[in-house]
């Protein structure tokens, strides 16, 4: 199975499957044997980790991918980022916020016409040459997802029911949820496979969000070592068995793609079981880093409104990682740090939050990054400090009221699984056999390999290097 050799590596088309959160544990080790497509590309290709962005979740990763570029190149370091050095003024980043080209824009300048679907970050859309269908970030099929505009009517009336995500997925009763993300799963790919059949293409691209919300959903049953893992639970293969209906899409969209189209399989970061969640703005309030007006008197949302910014260092917001920001005089509004003495006080503040407990009173092994330590520039507002709690294996909230510097819920609905820093690539070139498993890769090194495999220069700024294979 896709054995294809010939001479001279240029590809004459390259097909990039996204799978958003894919494991490479899952795919190269505990389900390969399930995965014949995967299995099969493995064989013939070149294939590793591919080591995410910091921070390593959907929104930037895939826009460093796409772009070569890091997240404080691009200025984007979330969903929702500092809009202004205030207190609440926050943007989510679209893709009105990716102001570096992306692969297919380096391409259609070569004269190389591109079908875009479903990647993170392209909605609103933006003109592409070829045909675009936006990410995840889509309101609904009454806006304006597609490019040209008039491929809207297509695209509706092959797939009447196309969804670009699956909505609230925490909070959706477990057998409806899975369900709804099969159903997704299947229209997105559908219309792919419609569009490679009739469209004209050189490059193909299509991020499939299912896999990172089928692991958040249904992480505990299939991973034994989870704390709320239930071995006799119906749902107990749904991540396998929608890994399998994956690969089995995937190796049709490959015989669509033909002989003579180099194959890629990437995904943005891994995943990892949760064991609990920091309460980071309870830890900062307990520790005198924040300061309220009044103790909350039960489980509440934070809120800038709570906080007594003329006595607050520092402050933060939930998510798979942590985002620490401090108050720094002549920075923000209200701000008390010295400016002067903002170096040490953040050096003080990363060793506390480094020492902070699990629930049982033991180390966790906790990663504290700042920005111009990890990023080539650092654009738009960054975090002051971003932290990776318990190996990600714990996630921050930023609501107050536990009473703890813990809780072992989300605050945002339940959710099994974080991500890990790790993803994972294949490349099956059709040309020449690959080398197997080879060391690690990163994100940004995507780009300049897909140019490569088409015969386009990379432009000098890009972070990444072509990937051997």
């Amino acid at each position: 199975m896709f054995r294809f050799f010939k001479r001279g590596n240029q590809a004459r088309r390259v097909l990039l499957l996204g799978l958003d959160c894919a494991s490479p544990r899952l795919v190269f080790e505990q389900f390969k044997n399930d995965l014949p497509t995967l299995s099969s590309l493995m064989d013939d290709g070149t294939w590793g980790i591919l080591k995410s962005s910091i921070p390593c979740i959907t929104v930037p990763a895939w826009a460093s991918m796409t772009t070569s570029t890091d997240p404080g190149t691009l200025g984007i370091y979330g969903f929702r980022n500092r809009a202004a050095y205030d207190y609440d003024s926050l943007f989510v980043a679209d893709g009105r916020y990716v102001k570096e080209k992306r692969v297919w824009d380096y391409l259609g300048e070569a004269g190389k016409k591109s079908l875009v679907f479903n990647v993170p970050q392209t909605y609103p859309v933006k003109p592409v040459d070829g045909h675009l269908v936006s990410g995840f970030l889509t309101p609904d099929t009454k806006s304006q997802f597609a490019f040209p505009a008039i491929f809207k009517s297509e695209v509706l009336k092959q797939v009447p029911d196309y969804n670009f995500d699956v909505r609230d997925f925490r909070n959706v009763e477990r057998s409806e949820l899975y369900q709804q993300i099969i159903d997704m799963t299947n229209a997105q790919y559908k219309l792919l496979e419609h569009a490679l059949k009739n469209k004209e293409w050189d490059f193909a691209m299509q991020v499939n969000i299912g896999v990172d919300r089928i692991h958040h959903a249904f992480w505990r049953y299939h991973d034994p070592e989870h704390r709320l893992h239930e071995a006799d639970s119906p749902f107990r293969n749904a991540i396998l068995d929608y890994y399998k209906l994956v690969d089995e899409w995937l190796g049709r969209l490959i015989a669509v793609a033909g002989d003579e189209t180099t194959i890629i399989i990437a995904s943005d970061h891994g995943v990892k079981r949760m064991d609990g969640a920091i309460a980071i703005n309870e830890w900062l309030w307990q520790n005198d880093w924040l300061a309220l007006k009044q103790s909350p008197e039960k489980i509440t949302k934070f809120s800038n409104d709570m906080v007594d910014w003329d006595n607050t260092r520092a402050w933060s917001t939930g998510g798979y990682y942590g985002r620490i920001f401090m108050n720094v005089a002549g920075r923000e509004s209200q701000g008390i740090i010295p400016a002067e003495d903002y170096e040490a006080v953040r050096e003080q503040l990363a060793a506390e939050i480094r020492a902070i407990p699990d629930d049982k009173g033991q180390a966790l092994n906790t990663s504290v990054f700042k920005p111009q330590d990890v990023y080539r520039s650092v654009n738009s507002i960054a975090p002051d400090l971003m932290v990776y709690f318990g190996d990600l294996h714990w996630r921050c909230v930023g609501s107050l009221g536990y009473g703890k510097h813990y809780t072992l819920e989300n605050d945002t609905g339940p959710d099994d699984a974080n991500h890990a820093e790790e993803g994972m690539f294949i490349i099956h070139n059709p040309k020449k056999p690959g080398k197997g498993q080879v060391e690690p890769y990163q994100l940004m090194d995507i780009t300049p390999t897909i140019l490569s495999l088409m015969g386009v220069d990379s432009p000098a700024h890009l972070q990444g290097k072509i990937i051997s294979t």
